[in-house]
C-alpha cells in the first residue's frame, strides 16, 4: 500500500467483518463460493461505510483488499476445510465441552493471526484518513450502538431470551435442519441457561471504539510514522482478544463460554441420525467449496 498521513482504526467492527469472512459458512449463504468471490467487494463497501473513503483513497484500498483475499485464498482456506472435517467428526461421535472451547479458540487465534497480516495496511489507511472521516466513524459507531440498544436493550427478559434463543435457532437449523417441538423446547431450555447481560457487551463495545478513536489520536496528534502506527494496532489488536481473559468480568465470560458450549452439545446429544447426517453433508458442501477456491485463483 503506498505511504499517506493522517489516522483511523476501526479494529473492533474489522474484526467481525473478517470474522465473517472466515466463517462466512455458517452466515447462510446459499452460495458460498459466490459469497466469498465477492468478499472484497463487501468488505470494501463496509469501510466506506465506516469513513468516506475519497477519490485519492478508494483505489490501493481496493488494491489492498483484493491482496488480502489473495493471501487468505492461497494461506488459510485449506485450514477451514481441516476444522471443517474435525466439525464433521464431532457431529457424529461424542464431542466434550473440552472440544468445543478448543474450537473456538483456534478460531480467534485464526482471526486474530488474520488481523495481524492486515496491520500494515490499516496503518496506511489510519494515517491517510482525514478529520471529517474520523469524525464519520465516531458517528457511525454511535448509529450502531444505538441501533444495538433498541434491539437487545428492550422488553424484558423474557423478550431478550426469546430474541437471543431465535438467533441460535437460525444457525442450528442452518447447520441440522427442523427440530421437532419437543427438541426446540430443549434448546430453549439450554439457550436461556445462558447467563444474560446485554448491557455487558454494550459496555464492551463501547470500550472497544474509545480504544479506537483513542488510538487516531494519537496518530494524528502525535504524526506517528507507519512502523509506529503499526505497532500501535498491532497492540491492539492482542489488547483486544487477551482482555477477556484478565477483565474483572471474566467469570460473566468463561460462564458465557461454557453454558454456550453446553448449549451446542445439547443440541449434538438430542439430533436425530438423519439430521446428523444432514449437518454432515453441509459441511461437506462447505468443505468442496472452500477445496475449489484455494485451488483457483478469482
Amino acid at each position: 500500500m503506498k505511504k499517506f498521513n493522517t489516522q483511523a482504526l476501526f479494529q473492533n467492527r474489522l474484526k467481525y467483518a473478517v470474522l465473517t469472512l472466515m466463517l462466512v459458512v455458517v452466515a447462510g449463504c446459499t452460495s458460498l463460493r459466490l459469497a466469498y468471490n465477492n468478499g472484497d467487494t463487501v468488505l470494501y463497501w463496509w469501510l466506506n461505510a465506516y469513513v468516506d473513503l475519497d477519490r485519492d483513497q478508494k483505489g490501493w484500498v481496493r488494491e489492498d483488499i483484493d491482496k488480502l483475499f489473495d493471501w487468505h485464498r492461497k494461506t488459510q482456506l485449506k485450514d477451514y476445510v481441516e476444522i471443517l472435517r474435525k466439525g464433521q467428526k464431532q457431529v457424529q461421535g461424542n464431542p466434550t465441552q473440552a472440544d468445543l472451547l478448543a474450537d473456538y479458540s483456534e478460531i480467534k487465534s485464526r482471526t486474530q493471526s488474520l488481523l495481524l497480516k492486515a496491520a500494515p495496511d490499516l496503518a496506511d489507511l489510519a494515517r491517510s484518513l482525514k478529520p471529517e472521516q474520523v469524525a464519520q466513524m465516531e458517528k457511525k459507531f454511535k448509529s450502531n450502538n444505538d441501533d444495538y440498544r433498541k434491539k437487545f436493550l428492550t422488553g424484558d427478559q423474557e423478550k431478550r431470551q426469546q430474541l437471543r434463543y431465535k438467533k441460535s435457532m437460525e444457525q442450528f437449523e442452518l447447520w441440522f435442519g427442523s427440530f421437532s417441538s419437543e427438541q426446540e423446547a430443549i434448546i430453549r431450555k439450554a439457550s436461556d441457561a445462558r447467563p444474560l447481560d446485554n448491557e455487558i457487551w454494550l459496555d464492551e463495545r463501547s470500550r472497544r471504539q474509545r480504544n479506537v478513536l483513542n488510538l487516531v489520536q494519537k496518530v494524528q496528534n502525535e504524526k506517528l510514522s507507519k512502523e509506529a502506527t503499526v505497532a500501535l494496532i498491532n497492540t491492539l489488536i492482542k489488547d483486544s482478544f487477551e482482555r477477556l481473559e484478565h477483565s474483572d468480568r471474566k467469570a460473566f465470560f468463561d460462564t458465557f463460554d461454557n453454558s454456550t458450549a453446553q448449549m451446542v452439545l445439547t443440541v449434538i446429544k438430542i439430533a436425530t441420525p438423519a439430521q446428523k447426517a444432514h449437518a454432515v453433508k453441509r459441511m461437506q458442501g462447505w468443505i468442496d467449496d472452500f477445496n475449489s477456491l484455494a485451488a483457483q485463483p478469482k
